[in-house]
């Protein structure tokens, strides 16, 4: 899908690495930006009034019947109540609802010595800047990851298809706390092995 490009110049930062909390009030739609491109945002969402809340990959797939999430999809929560929807996609479309966010354990496992920025350590770190907490670490909507899966259900890490400047828009359903996390993998080839920036703007 061809579209104008963003005017960044109104848009946050989030990082390459690190996470970044906004607000979201129900029916404010938040546009996710793949500023350099091949870089996966980990993403949740959290009821505004109470974080045991949050968006569930599980809960959406069963809802959704599919992996992916199509414009016009709506995620899910854990307690089964619209969240987020899909209304724009300028990206080819691949995204992941699989797999669980990075962590210390991962890293290493990955081989990593010493500190590893990781996604979970970025979810927590963003929600303190709002002044919540989650209590688990729930599974992200890995916007822009290629995950595929093939005939015989073996899943491979893939460099994502998202091309610079290319972007989605979710809809929030409720008042909503949303975190991005630039995912800082870089054993793996999800983020084209470099990490980078992304943006993101609410209207």
């Amino acid at each position: 899908m061809t579209a104008a490009p963003i005017d960044l110049t109104r848009a946050r930062l989030i990082p390459a690495r690190n996470g970044v909390a906004a607000r979201l009030d129900a029916g404010e739609t938040v546009m996710v930006v793949n500023t350099h491109g091949k870089q996966v945002v980990d993403t949740w969402a959290f009821n505004a009034r109470d974080t045991g809340e949050f968006m569930s990959m599980e809960h959406s797939r069963a809802s959704m019947l599919r992996l992916i999430p199509r414009v016009g999809d709506t995620l899910t929560t854990n307690r089964r109540r619209a969240i987020l929807t899909f209304v724009a996609d300028t990206t080819p479309g691949i995204h992941d609802t699989l797999i669980a966010a990075c962590d210390i354990h991962r890293y290493r496992q990955l081989g990593a010595v010493g500190h590893h920025d990781n996604c979970t350590q970025n979810l927590a770190r963003a929600l303190e800047t709002v002044g919540l907490s989650a209590a688990v670490t729930p599974a992200p909507l890995n916007l822009f990851m290629n995950v595929p899966v093939a005939d015989s259900g073996q899943l491979d890490f893939k460099s994502p298809v998202s091309e610079a400047g290319q972007y989605v828009a979710l809809r929030a359903e409720m008042d909503l706390v949303i975190v991005f996390s630039a995912c800082p993998q870089d054993m793996v080839p999800v983020n084209d092995m470099r990490p980078t920036d992304a943006h993101f703007l609410i209207a």
